[in-house]
């Protein structure tokens, strides 16, 4: 009866999520709000990283940990304002590569879901 396929599935698998998570770096690299976190990192290391926690999030066969999550960000000092940019680069990318509004809703929602894992506390000005 139910054959409900999963957004990893419909957008192509590892071969279609590592293509829009190598897009989303390009344009995150060139944030001003965010690029910095990015430089002296080896992207295609972090690439196939966020490939699998992407997959995972879509419905794919990876399943990455909060406690993963947190370790992976805990010396970066993300406050909101850089996770709502992660966010905005992420919507961006998702719609030029294709993706329908109710599944761009859905895997924004996923990640908006580990925000608490990985924004420290921002800092009083």
């Amino acid at each position: 009866m139910g054959n409900k396929q999963t957004l990893y599935e419909k957008y192509g698998g590892f071969p279609g999520v590592r293509q829009v998570v190598t897009e989303f770096y390009e344009r995150a690299l060139d944030s001003d709000v965010v690029g910095h976190f990015f430089e002296d990192v080896n992207m295609a290391r972090l690439i196939d990283h966020q490939t699998k926690m992407i997959a995972g999030l879509l419905g794919g066969p990876v399943e990455i940990s909060d406690a993963r999550l947190a370790m992976a960000h805990a010396h970066l000092e993300v406050e909101h304002h850089h996770f709502d940019e992660i966010a905005l680069i992420l919507n961006e990318t998702l719609t030029d590569a294709g993706f329908e509004k109710q599944d761009r809703v859905k895997a924004i929602a996923a990640v908006e879901a580990r925000r608490s894992v990985i924004v420290r506390r921002s800092r009083a000005a």
